[in-house]
């Protein structure tokens, strides 16, 4: 098993293209390219969010933007979705490699890919998320790529978040492919693609504003230079490189050297092939960390497989979470991080293996990277969070949606508050977040109206879930409770969740949160507790409910440890109750819900009232 460095060698001296040393510029003009560039990053973002069809992208912005100079170094991203980032770059190289080289590229392609097996495991993350690559020309010069990493509706086969077990489940895969060549569309390819989905109506405008998205991030790109020259802004993308590379191996160069493990098991209720280990080893050596998952059980006969570029994207944005946010976000801060995953495992799959559902895994190695380096970095970790959540139904009914949805007539919805939404961890010195999509996924929340609006359906509750979030010194944030009521027919509803048997786990002392469950019909005399965390899809009737209860994150530090006004103020928001305070956190309070402060100093004092 060989080191994966997810990017090249950066020089440390600013030179031309041509390799001839320059003088370094001014730190202002330097600062006002990366600036301009991280802009332009946004900017494309937001033109594939305005003009997308779909309401994952339209309002969950569940896309991603970056901008490559011509070897394929990130030169600026935007601050959109962390597992897309870092995984656009050995993606570019791959396809440089094996697919569409630079040699063959004119001036108005735009390349296209969904493809998970791009390279090994370094594509797409699954086949619903459309990569586009614009090369940037300067006449008849390449000079960089602008790209958009973008989830599109209808893309993930006849049953999108079902039990798959090889990649053939899971729609069209498309290697990288010219979808415009010189400018001109090819019509037949984009016929084909459109044929092989359930949603070709949205399906088309999403890849139309992606590749808009694209063309604005190509053309502000010439417009900075034709602004400064090409000569300055390669010395300035040389210059935030480098200057990256020094800021995040300095960092690395304060942690103390050895060997930090984590491990922990996902479908730990056993459910489908549950349950699966995951391991985890980060090596600090000097100024450089590697992440090695020797330990971790081979790829599974299910969705969960996580593709090296998604591993990729998940040990990057640990690490980078930690670093202090002032360092900019560049090829410099992967250039001293080195990753191990065994071919074959869950975190490096082989073809054909399915990866739909490769969340389930990426959620967990970013607590795993937070619990390895939790003795090392204390201050600087965070407790664990909510983890993975898919809940996907669908429906139909032409009375209250009459032009339905997909071919078939069938609307869709999802989880009502974005995926992933649960209790965030605690940290040092900050409670985690409620109700808030997991770290590495960072969607925004649809809204429960949009989602009426776009299925046949109904939402009943979207609260918070008093009690759910860890205790601690600093507490984890509160999980969701999320209800809704089919109101079409034919119903299928797809779900996976994580930590159920295993709730996300505090720190130094903090406790868990509450795990997660699934109730259909909850109240009734029909009611079922589903049995597992994942499972096949399951088919309802007109007016069933499902209730999902949403993990809360871990604690950090010893609950008794805590502020009693900070717990006064939790039970008058109704987060904990009077004994959850007494109990959990040794205040005791009086009828009027304040704190008794000579009660609660006895209590936390002998451990008694």
């Amino acid at each position: 098993m060989s080191p994966i460095t997810t990017a090249p060698t950066t020089p440390s001296t600013p030179t031309t293209p041509s390799g001839q040393a320059t003088a370094p510029l001014d730190v202002i003009t330097v600062e006002v390219v990366r600036s301009a560039l991280e802009s332009l990053a946004e900017q494309m973002t937001d033109t594939m969010e305005r003009t997308s069809y779909s309401l994952l992208l339209k309002e969950g912005k569940d896309c991603s933007s970056s901008i490559f100079d011509v070897s394929g170094r990130l030169i600026a991203e935007g601050a959109n979705i962390p597992v897309h980032l870092n995984a656009l770059g050995p993606c570019l190289r791959a396809m440089l490699a094996e697919h569409i080289p630079a040699s063959a590229m004119k001036p108005g392609d735009i390349i296209l890919t969904n493809d998970p097996f791009v390279g090994g495991s370094v594509g797409a993350h699954h086949t619903s998320d459309f990569i586009v690559y614009h090369p940037i020309f300067l006449g008849d010069r390449l000079v960089g790529f602008s790209t958009i990493f973008a989830h599109l509706a209808g893309s993930g086969g006849n049953d999108p978040e079902g039990w798959h077990t090889s990649i053939f489940e899971e729609g069209l895969r498309i290697p990288p492919i010219k979808l415009f060549t010189e400018g001109v569309l090819d019509e037949q390819l984009f016929k084909l693609i459109l044929a092989n989905t359930n949603a070709p109506y949205e399906q088309r405008g999403d890849i139309l504003g992606q590749v808009a998205g694209a063309k604005v991030g190509a053309n502000g790109f010439l417009a900075l230079v034709e602004k400064y020259g090409l000569a300055v802004i390669d010395e300035a993308i040389d210059s935030q490189i480098a200057y990256a590379e020094r800021r995040t191996r300095a960092y690395i160069g304060q942690i103390s050297d050895g060997e930090y493990h984590a491990e922990t098991t996902l479908l730990e209720d056993g459910s489908m092939c549950g349950p699966v280990k995951l391991a985890l080893t980060v090596i600090v050596a000097g100024d450089e960390i590697t992440f090695d998952f020797a330990g971790t059980d081979a790829s599974v006969a299910g969705p969960i497989n996580c593709p090296m570029s998604a591993t990729i994207s998940a040990c990057l944005f640990g690490l980078l979470a930690l670093l202090p946010s002032d360092i900019p976000k560049n090829e410099g801060s992967a250039n001293p991080v080195h990753i191990e995953a065994p071919v074959g495992s869950l975190v490096n799959p082989r073809f054909p293996a399915a990866v739909y559902q490769r969340m389930a895994v990426t959620h967990q190695i970013v607590d795993l990277v937070f619990e390895a380096l939790a003795p090392a970095v204390p201050h600087a970790v965070v407790a664990n969070s909510c983890g993975m959540v898919y809940c996907v139904a669908s429906a139909i009914n032409r009375e209250t949606h009459p032009t339905g949805g997909d071919v078939s007539g069938r609307r869709g919805w999802g989880n009502g508050a974005g995926p992933s939404v649960g209790g965030l961890g605690a940290r040092a010195t900050r409670d985690g977040l409620n109700g808030m999509p997991g770290w590495i996924t960072n969607v925004a929340s649809t809204s429960v109206e949009s989602s009426e609006v776009e299925g046949p359906v109904r939402y009943l509750r979207k609260e918070l879930r008093p009690g759910s979030a860890g205790p601690g010194r600093t507490r984890g944030g509160l999980g969701v409770i999320l209800s809704w009521q089919a109101l079409g027919h034919d119903v299928r509803f797809s779900h996976t969740s994580q930590r159920s048997v295993n709730p996300p786990q505090g720190l130094f002392g903090g406790g868990h949160g509450l795990g997660s469950r699934w109730v259909i019909n909850e109240g009734t005399a029909t009611e079922q507790v589903v049995a597992n965390q994942a499972g096949p899809t399951l088919d309802l009737e007109y007016g069933d409910t499902v209730t999902f209860y949403a993990p809360g994150g871990g604690g950090y530090g010893e609950p008794w440890q805590r502020d009693p006004q900070l717990v006064e103020r939790d039970l008058r928001l109704g987060y904990i109750d009077a004994e959850a305070a007494r109990s959990q956190y040794g205040v005791e309070t009086d009828a009027a819900g304040r704190v008794d402060d000579t009660a609660t100093l006895a209590l936390r004092t002998t451990g008694h009232p």
